[in-house]
């Protein structure tokens, strides 16, 4: 069951600056830590966000892809001095690799959590609205682009069911008629997709877009709570931000694994890194505490 996410009501500045700090981070830091922390992190806002469907999409997609991560890199990477063993062809097999492995395959999983979360909390409305006076052609295609792929799949679900009970499913009859049923409902999808794309333009054109001193409407508004997380993110981007460029978060795997040591100020950084990959999850936890407290006053009334 999908929770109710007060992280998505806020502005989409937030928002939008959240996911670029969480992925920026992720994807140019080696860290082993800063990873497990993201993977952790990404992993959980989606399972909020998500529910059942979170769990199942990283047990059947992540899970196989990072096994898959940590066995190639070993297999045709052979740097490091840490020598364990030799595979069947000759080629050494390292500490350092396996090691690398791991945090490319923590990485890899990390962002692609990431990426799952951002299409649920930063909708269409919400690109085209940072976007649409600056990039307005490209929000636009963006956009549309994001939302017809979840719209082609439930309608391409419909369209499959209602073959299925006419007896004419891909997985009805010969491998002959099988084709020809996958053709017939691919032809249907093509149908439906033009159509739409032609509903869509006269959708368009009847509202006025591309005409000179055309308005936009907006329901955003940034508040007092939008003004003290953007406070709370300009905070942990600075630290992390001079983390990074003093060496505080670095980390190398080649050709010896060797990282910032573990001092007062690297916990502090891991701390403000923690904090900010679950600023989502605090947020709506607090949420929910503020109207189950609600609830409660209101049914004791």
């Amino acid at each position: 069951m999908r929770n109710r996410d007060a992280f998505s009501s806020c502005h989409p500045v937030i928002n939008f600056l959240y996911f670029a700090l969480v992925l920026m981070v992720t994807m140019f830091c080696l860290h082993p830590v800063i990873l497990g922390i993201s993977l952790v992190g990404s992993v959980v806002y989606a399972v909020y966000l998500n529910g059942q469907r979170a769990v199942r999409f990283s047990l059947a997609f992540l899970l196989p892809m990072m096994v898959l991560t940590l066995v190639v890199n070993p297999a045709f990477n052979h740097q490091g001095v840490t020598i364990l063993t030799y595979l069947p062809t000759g080629n050494p097999l390292t500490l350092e690799s396996i090691l690398y492995g791991v945090s490319a395959a923590a990485m890899l999983a990390a962002v692609i959590s990431w990426f799952s979360c951002y299409t649920a909390v930063m909708t269409s409305d919400k690109f085209v609205y940072l976007f649409g006076r600056v990039i307005p052609a490209l929000s636009l295609v963006l956009s549309m682009t994001l939302r017809f792929v979840p719209k082609f799949k439930a309608q391409l679900h419909v369209v499959s069911e209602s073959q299925r009970c006419v007896g004419r499913d891909v997985s009805d009859g010969s491998l002959l008629r099988r084709v020809r049923n996958a053709v017939t409902i691919f032809s249907i999808m093509v149908t439906w997709a033009l159509e739409n794309a032609i509903e869509t333009a006269d959708s368009m054109k009847s509202r006025g877009y591309g005409l000179p001193g055309r308005t936009a409407f907006s329901i955003y508004r940034f508040d007092d709570r939008d003004k003290t997380i953007l406070l709370w993110f300009c905070c942990c981007g600075i630290v992390l931000g001079w983390g990074a460029l003093t060496g505080g978060l670095s980390w190398r795997y080649y050709p010896t694994i060797k990282g910032a040591s573990l001092t007062p100020v690297t916990i502090c950084l891991l701390l403000f890194w923690a904090g900010l990959c679950l600023t989502p999850v605090v947020i709506n936890v607090h949420a929910d505490r503020v109207w189950r407290a609600l609830h409660c006053e209101e049914a004791v009334k």
